[in-house]
């Protein structure tokens, strides 16, 4: 990766949201909301509760969104994650 968070950021790529239900029901693009969990790509020096390749469950509207190298990626504050997935 050709960025590296500074301080207490990380860079969070979010996981692909599903394209049914669970009974078999496509859901529609538009219909669609940005998931609010996501791996992270990078942590800053100063983070201290997570690491790089860590699943997240962050704030909905957390971060900042950029595109990098066809990615869509979010870059927000260690205190905008609620929890960490075991």
């Amino acid at each position: 990766m050709g960025l590296k968070p500074l301080h207490d950021r990380v860079i969070v790529q979010r996981k692909e949201e599903e394209d049914r239900t669970a009974g078999g029901i496509y859901i529609p693009d538009s219909a669609k909301e940005k998931p609010q969990n996501g791996i992270i790509i990078a942590a800053g020096p100063e983070c201290k509760t997570v690491q790089d390749g860590d699943i997240i469950l962050f704030a909905k509207y957390a971060g900042s969104e950029f595109s990098m190298d066809g990615d869509e990626l979010v870059i927000m504050r260690e205190d905008d994650i609620l929890g960490v997935f075991a």
